[in-house]
């Protein structure tokens, strides 16, 4: 079983896709890496627009480090035929901030539910195949306010801990958002106290 550190998780590189095709229906996976439930609904509209006249968009999805947000969707096939099979692939990878969709065009012939269960199973697999899993590390979004005569202290921080800089502010009254690999977060807010005229606040992710 692969252990991980305390701050980082399994993950796909980018988007990918799969295929299966079974007495005439084709089913079209669509992976993606993702960070919140505003990005799996933002991928399912694209998907639906795109694919319109398809007859189901199952899908599965796990967010967060301890992978405890999850949900499967069968999108009208029988309970359980489809967005499970999709959701156990993606936790036999013991993967999190992943959603795979499942478009299915239906080819005339029923499958059952057995054959369904293949169906998404395999589809789903496939377009992990043809990814990438990658270990991502846990960062949180922090803010600093400080005043402009402090600057080279909180740079000095920032360069000791290889902070990433995503947006910065310099006037007399000074802000930097930054992002923290979770588990130097505690350490960080402790020198950031002990410095005059700073101060932090954690954004989330």
């Amino acid at each position: 079983m692969f252990s991980a550190p305390e701050d980082t998780y399994l993950t796909l590189q980018r988007e990918s896709e799969g295929v299966y095709k079974e007495k005439g229906s084709k089913f079209l996976a669509f992976a993606f890496p993702v960070q919140n439930e505003e990005e799996v609904k933002e991928k399912l509209e694209v998907l639906r627009k795109k694919f319109y006249d398809a007859r189901h968009h199952c899908y599965a999805y796990v967010l967060g480090r301890n992978r405890d947000i999850y949900r499967a969707n069968d999108d009208g096939e029988p309970n359980h035929s489809a967005g499970d099979p999709i959701l156990g692939q993606i936790r036999s990878h013991q993967l999190t901030n992943v959603l795979i969709v499942v478009v299915r065009y239906f080819g005339g012939t029923k499958l059952g539910v057995g054959g369904l269960i293949t169906a998404y199973k395999t589809a789903a697999a496939d377009s992990i195949a043809n990814n990438e899993i990658i270990t991502a590390v846990q960062q949180e979004k922090v803010k600093i306010d400080f005043e402009y005569l402090r600057m080279n202290e909180v740079m000095k921080l920032i360069k000791d801990y290889e902070l990433q800089i995503i947006e910065q502010h310099f006037d007399n009254q000074c802000q930097i958002i930054l992002k923290v690999r979770q588990k130097l977060l505690d350490e960080l807010t402790q020198k950031i106290s002990e410095l005059d005229a700073v101060k932090m606040h954690v954004l989330g992710e």
